[in-house]
């Protein structure tokens, strides 16, 4: 058996809240599965699971704070059948056609050169390799699909939540709405809503200005649920006074969080800082070139180039790249570079891009939006803000010219990347007008030193230099 404890999310971080359960006892589990919403004093977390096996037993209740590394709940650990793991359904046999509101018609076989879909209800389907993923079973109850219906388009067929809603809109069950749900809109002010809770009023188009007001202050799926099956109310209940300063509170909680990790940070990390100024024109002049006839959901922006010249960098000076741990600096295996983001609230949060180096520029790009819209809706995963190896900030699009950082502990490094500006400068004794940026390195004296750092640097403004090979 094991126990899933309340994770450390960062250095920062001595307690959090348990918000939601999403798996409940019985329920089969993989690993990096996301069975928990946990909230920080940053942000809600999805928390994922280390370890194969059946949720025996929730340890703690929904809205309750204990300290890291608290017993969450207890999970038998052990391999989990496919058919196990899937429970709405055994996979339907060849001779005997699925349970449909709609005649069954036999499984066209496939093509190993075509993509795989979603089936439409009635279709029989081999059973996934990764069974589905408790957030996905729970969406496929509420929305009345049968899972053994379906064939995933994740990696190895797995089934994904995007399965499951395109299937519930294709073939909307009996019971589903005959006119389109819409949008949930924002909650009240002072109202706190799980990422889970919401994405599930959006799913079931219910208002969440109108979800009565829990005790705890925090509308959770379950709300949500009874607000969908039961009358809605004639008028949104008042918020309490109390949860009014809810905002303001987190806010406060966040700097206060930010403040006590910054301060040891100054206080026991020996810093150096170099800087350098990097000519950006070949950048430019080709990610320019690449956007001319791509839509704007395609177009790179200077920072995909930032970040991925930043790993890439890494990988050749990795005395940077690791934690200061036990007195000794530990190298990390791979390259997480965590991406600073600003809150609309205010405060920060640094996730990370998972393998940066090994990612092509357009898989940077799409990760950099990814993380920017989930860090700022509450949906990030445990991982992400757990696993950075080093941080880039850019506040260049604030017209910063350079930016001199505090590291993160347990890291050991910062890059910092200013504005773009146009400046004089000489190339083969020819004076010209050229894009350029400010790129600084924070640095932790006790992992490298000068010489170390300024070859860092110089990796990264020669792989800016030649952006057609990132």
């Amino acid at each position: 058996m094991a126990e899933f404890t309340m994770p450390s999310l960062g250095a920062d971080m001595d307690e959090g809240t348990l918000l939601e359960w999403l798996v409940a006892p019985g329920d089969a589990v993989h690993k990096g599965d996301v069975v928990a919403v946990v909230d920080t004093a940053k942000a809600a977390v999805e928390v994922e699971t280390f370890a194969d096996g059946v949720v025996e037993a929730l340890l703690v209740q929904p809205g309750t704070t204990v300290p890291v590394g608290t017993p969450l709940a207890s999970i038998g650990v052990g391999p989990v059948a496919p058919a196990a793991a899937a429970k709405p359904a055994k996979p339907a046999k060849p001779a005997k056609p699925a349970k449909s509101a709609r005649p069954a018609r036999p499984a066209k076989p496939r093509r190993a050169a075509e993509p795989v879909k979603p089936a439409a209800r009635g279709a029989t389907a081999q059973p996934p390799v990764h069974p589905p993923a408790p957030v996905v079973r729970r969406v496929a109850r509420d929305l009345g699909v049968d899972l053994a219906t379906l064939t995933g388009s994740g990696p190895g067929g797995e089934i994904t939540r995007d399965d499951v809603v395109h299937a519930a809109d294709q073939h909307p069950a009996p019971a589903a709405r005959t006119t389109p749900a819409p949008p949930a809109p924002a909650p009240r002010e002072g109202m706190r809503v799980s990422p889970y809770a919401r994405r599930l009023a959006t799913e079931l188009g219910v208002d969440l200005a109108a979800v009565p007001l829990p005790a705890d202050g925090v509308v959770r799926a379950a709300d949500v649920r009874a607000a969908a099956s039961g009358p809605a109310p004639t008028a949104a209940p008042l918020v309490a006074a109390s949860a009014a300063p809810d905002a303001e509170d987190r806010r406060q909680r966040m700097r206060s969080a930010i403040a006590t990790v910054m301060s040891h940070s100054k206080r026991e990390i020996p810093h150096y800082y170099l800087t350098s100024t990097v000519n950006l024109g070949a950048a430019l002049d080709w990610m320019h070139e690449r956007n001319r006839d791509l839509p704007v959901t395609a177009r790179l922006v200077p920072a995909a180039l930032m970040l991925k010249a930043t790993a890439l960098a890494a990988t050749e000076v990795p005395d940077v790249n690791g934690f200061w741990v036990d007195d000794r600096f530990q190298p990390a295996t791979d390259v997480h570079v965590g991406m600073a983001i600003s809150l609309r609230g205010g405060g920060l949060l640094a996730p990370a891009v998972h393998d940066t180096a090994r990612l092509s520029l357009d898989a940077v790009m799409a990760a950099m939006r990814d993380l920017v819209v989930r860090a700022r809706s509450g949906r990030l995963r445990d991982t992400e803000l757990r696993e950075p190896t080093l941080t880039v900030t850019n506040l260049g699009e604030q017209g910063v010219e350079s930016v001199l950082g505090v590291i993160y502990p347990p890291q050991v490094a910062l890059v910092g990347f200013g504005t773009v500006v146009e400046r004089p400068w000489a190339i083969g004794g020819l004076l010209g007008v050229r894009p350029v940026t400010t790129l600084t390195l924070s640095a932790d004296h006790r992992a490298t030193d000068g010489f170390t750092g300024s070859r860092f640097l110089a990796a990264i403004d020669r792989h800016l230099q030649h952006p057609e090979a990132l």
